[in-house]
């Protein structure tokens, strides 16, 4: 295999690799939207909401972070 074709699949790779990066959008976007509903029926319930919407955002964010760095790290090392 060419060096052309390998730098190539790499940069693809990456590329859907980045593509995770959307998922942890669109599902923090979602969670909140939830919890300001929830918050807005309950006002009580705030402070056990809140803490459950910053957990799994932070779970969300993490699983976009490692996509990122997964993309990042297959065009550094594809580049040699």
């Amino acid at each position: 295999m060419g060096k052309e074709f390998v730098l190539g699949m790499t940069a693809l790779g990456a590329g859907l690799a980045a593509i995770g990066c959307i998922g942890g959008g669109i599902g923090t976007g979602n969670a909140t939207a939830k919890a300001v509903e929830s918050i807005a029926r309950q006002p009580e319930a705030s402070g056990k909401i809140m803490t459950m919407l910053i957990i799994g955002g932070a779970l969300s964010e993490a699983t976009a972070i490692y996509s990122l760095l997964i993309s990042i790290l297959l065009i550094f090392v594809g580049v040699k």
